[in-house]
């Protein structure tokens, strides 16, 4: 009978040790396991260098967590830093505070304005893993950062070719005979030219002899300067669609597109038909996306399958649903069949590569010279 207890007493011990190994074993891995698919729950950090409410940039990049949070297969944090001169001391010393915390799989921030600090952390941190998006100013400098960017030179083509078309027709209202479109920009830099290269791009396409009204606001929140520009435009140069391509200070070419009449605008980012008040968004044709959102999902879709970026600039387009454009509300109400069945063509030709944009990340001079060629 001893030596039964023994041996019973034994054999519990060895079940136990065979418990807690595979606790530890799954402490390691620093992330927990579930999901509907059985998968690795990855824990997030999300840091927004403003405020959610954008209904742009920050806004989709959430919408697409929300959606990877829902489904289990992440958990998420989410810290607002401001987007204020005042807050911007802070951006460095949050990054710091959530890295060194050492709790999370990714970390995650974007824009133009973040990658200074990310490459100051993430090389005095080389174990954490970190993602920013819409930027590539340091690719390959750190092992431990993936730059996720979009083909926005594609989705211009796509708006070149909807607005050249547009401009055609005039059984449309505010569309008149002159073949003259605009383009609102933010910064004069290698990105938004990237938009505006396509645009021109697929604006000639159609019709080789389009003028673009290119403008700047050298910034991102002058609504008062697009506007000023926009009104130019139709007054000047007769433009009847402007894309505004300069964050919030681009809405001001769309107040002066309502006020001078005459005039579509463009939106950009987001569906800006959502954003804007009934007037705005009666005059928004359309507006181009880049699908943040939709970019996380396809980013641990990938990373689940085995697939890494590290180190790697991840550039998404139409493929991988990185870019597009909203084709419901106005757009479906009155471009004509003639039109929508041009913008599809020029999809598939990007698609199947018979159509390839330049891009102004490779050649900003190539697009600055097409620019000053087709000014009015």
């Amino acid at each position: 009978m001893k030596k039964l207890i023994a041996m019973l007493l034994v054999l519990m011990m060895s079940f136990s040790l065979v418990a807690c190994g595979g606790s530890e074993s799954s402490s390691d891995e620093g992330s927990s396991e579930g999901g509907d698919e059985g998968g690795k729950v990855y824990n997030v950090c999300y840091l927004v260098n403003g405020n959610l409410g954008d209904k742009s940039f920050f806004d989709s990049c959430k919408a697409g967590l929300d959606t990877l949070e829902e489904d289990g297969r992440i958990t998420c944090r989410t810290i607002e830093m401001g987007g204020t001169d005042e807050d911007k001391p802070t951006w460095l010393s949050t990054l710091y505070e959530v890295t060194e915390a050492g709790e999370y799989d990714l970390i995650i921030c974007g824009t133009y304005q973040m990658p200074d600090y990310l490459k100051e952390v993430a090389e005095q941190n080389p174990d954490q893993k970190y993602l920013i998006f819409d930027d590539n100013t340091y690719v390959g400098e750190c092992d431990n950062v993936v730059n996720m960017t979009y083909k926005q030179n594609d989705l211009g083509y796509l708006m070149g070719v909807f607005a050249a078309s547009m401009t055609t027709d005039t059984t449309v209202e505010n569309i008149n005979e002159d073949a003259v479109i605009g383009f609102v920009g933010g910064v004069d830099s290698p990105v938004i030219n990237d938009f505006l290269y396509g645009y021109i791009t697929g604006a000639q396409s159609v019709n080789p002899d389009i003028k673009v009204d290119t403008r700047y606001t050298n910034d991102y929140v002058d609504t008062a300067i697009a506007k000023e520009y926009g009104g130019s435009m139709i007054n000047d140069n007769k433009c009847d669609i402007i894309w505004g391509v300069a964050g919030n200070a681009g809405n001001g070419a769309a107040e002066a597109a309502l006020e001078n009449g005459g005039c579509w605008f463009l939106g950009v980012d987001s569906d800006q038909e959502l954003t804007f008040s009934e007037d705005l968004a009666a005059i928004t044709l359309t507006s181009g996306l880049k699908n943040i959102g939709n970019s996380m999902i396809w980013f641990f879709d990938e990373w689940d399958a085995g697939n890494e970026y590290w180190g790697t600039e991840v550039n998404l387009g139409i493929a991988e649903g990185g870019v597009g454009l909203v084709t419901d509300k106005n757009y479906d109400k009155i471009a004509s069949d003639e039109i929508k069945a041009a913008v599809q063509a020029a999809q598939d030709g990007i698609l199947n590569g018979e159509i390839e944009v330049p891009s102004a990340l490779s050649d900003n001079d190539g697009a600055m010279a097409l620019r000053d060629s087709v000014h009015p």
